[in-house]
């Protein structure tokens, strides 16, 4: 009879599978087959389809910053939430998945009771004993209609969705890394430019005392030349209070103090070594973003839910069964003829609900159409971040050597005026202005480099690169199949 038992399980088991899910199909893509044209994409015109697999230890070629990725991977507190919760739905997961399957257990029992005289036909005292061992399953219902399973594959997809976030977590950490530390590499050159002038205006200040003294020049000139010593060092105390700000921007990044061996040590045009980004990308190349990935993963789980909510129409037959033995006697509890079994079949058929069912059928079919739209919107999102980062691309190269040359001609423009002032053909207040002008176009070139830098930074996050080591931890949980949207 165990073996009966046994047999009706996996049968039910294989009466399962008709679902009533949709057959999913994903949507059209809601933004252009390539980039916007036009000036500001001039750069964007090479070929390399395979930028998207790039993983981040052959994107960030710098050895420090390779290190300082490392640590932030290994100790970024948000993304071990990220991976806790790739735990959290591959549990869920099986949960759903268990119901596919009958739950079998094996129960034994022994019961004894004495009645007084009394309370017997006889008159006389009593004692009786019964004992029990079975194995069976109880409620478990014959999926016949998919409800079950359609639950176990929103739950999947559910699933993916959170490794999908992992990964956008995992991609979104190191560009912020990357960011941070090219930060902290450009603050450090602002601050020893401000260093540089400052000593170079002591100097200055110094001389012009000197010929103050001497009678050659004026007071407002002593005085024009301390302003800007005091200009050169304000801006010294600002960005070392700023470069100590940038240090602890990174140790929240890294989940620990940053080491000093692996602090920035050259310019922020040099620092990262970064890999050029590769142009003549189709927008297609989006999909594979893990942001949309999750968001179509989420989409499936709802087409899913239509399936569940269908099947609610539909009759529900649960079964309850169970084989064993039973005796008054625990001696002959395993006798030959002590054998027992139960089989309780039920089936439940909806008539009225009070359009229960109905409703939930519209949510399910609401929340897909939501669903869809969110997927969409998150198409456009990402669209228009690369067309933004890809213009960047675009100019940024022209707007580096155009300061580099304002920087040279300024440069140039404070040697002649500091020349004739010293000849006495021109105030001090042009040596001032020209001497102000170096130093603004000093800054804005450093900046400008900076994002430059950054701007490769923002074209490895919005292609999705791979964001992780070439092993890849992104396989499903026991009992699945990979999904067709995750290739």
């Amino acid at each position: 009879m165990r073996n009966s038992i046994l047999g009706l399980a996996l049968s039910s088991v294989l009466l399962a599978g008709c679902s009533l899910a949709p057959t999913y199909q994903r949507p059209d893509m809601p933004v252009e087959a390539s980039w916007p044209q036009g000036a500001a994409y001039q750069a964007a015109n090479a070929d390399g389809r395979q930028f998207a697999e790039t993983t981040w230890r052959d994107y960030f070629s710098d050895p420090k910053l390779q290190q300082v990725i490392a640590l932030a991977l290994a100790n970024n507190r948000d993304l071990r939430i990220a991976a806790l919760n790739i735990e959290k739905a591959r549990a869920q997961y099986q949960i759903s998945r268990a119901d596919l399957f009958p739950t079998i257990s094996a129960a034994g029992s022994g019961q004894g009771q004495h009645t007084p005289g009394t309370l017997t036909p006889s008159g006389r005292e009593a004692t009786s004993h019964q004992y029990s061992a079975g194995l069976g399953f109880a409620s478990y219902e014959i999926d016949l209609f998919g409800r079950v399973q359609s639950l176990k594959d929103a739950a999947l997809e559910r699933y993916f969705a959170t490794e999908e976030a992992r990964r956008s977590a995992q991609i979104s950490l190191i560009a912020e890394v990357a960011n941070a530390y090219l930060t902290l590499a450009a603050d450090q050159d602002r601050l020893k430019l401000a260093q540089d002038t400052l000593k170079s205006q002591l100097a200055s200040f110094e001389l012009t005392r000197k010929r103050f003294d001497l009678g050659v020049a004026s007071e407002l000139d002593v005085r024009q030349a301390q302003t800007s010593v005091e200009s050169a060092r304000v801006d010294t105390a600002r960005f070392t209070g700023q470069i100590a700000r940038d240090s602890n921007v990174l140790s929240l990044l890294l989940g620990t103090a940053l080491p000093t061996e692996l602090q920035p040590t050259t310019s922020v045009e040099s620092v990262t070594a970064l890999r050029e980004f590769p142009g003549g990308l189709p927008s297609e190349v989006l999909l594979a973003r893990p942001d949309i990935a999750q968001a179509e993963h989420l989409l499936r789980s709802t087409n899913a839910n239509i399936g569940a909510a269908r099947a609610a129409f539909f009759p529900s037959i649960t079964l309850t069964a169970g084989a064993g033995s039973a005796s008054a006697s625990l001696g002959d509890l395993f006798s030959g003829d002590s054998g027992a079994w139960r089989f309780m079949p039920s089936i439940s058929v909806p008539i009225f609900d009070g359009s229960r069912n109905t409703a939930n059928l519209d949510v399910a079919k609401a929340d897909e159409k939501i669903a869809v739209a969110q997927y969409e919107k998150a198409i456009q999102g990402a669209f228009r971040e690369t067309s933004d980062a890809l213009a960047d691309r675009g100019t940024l190269g022209a707007q580096v050597s155009a300061q580099q040359a304002l920087v040279d001609a300024s440069a140039k423009s404070y040697t002649l005026s500091q020349s004739r002032y010293d000849q006495g053909v021109d105030s001090y207040l042009n040596v001032l202005d020209s001497q102000r002008s170096l130093y603004g176009a000093q800054q804005d070139l450093i900046a400008v480099r900076l994002a430059r830098q950054a701007n490769l930074v923002t074209l490895y996050k919005v292609f999705g690169g791979d964001g992780q080591d070439k092993t890849r931890r992104d396989s499903a949980p026991t009992g699945a199949a990979s999904s067709p949207s995750a290739t």
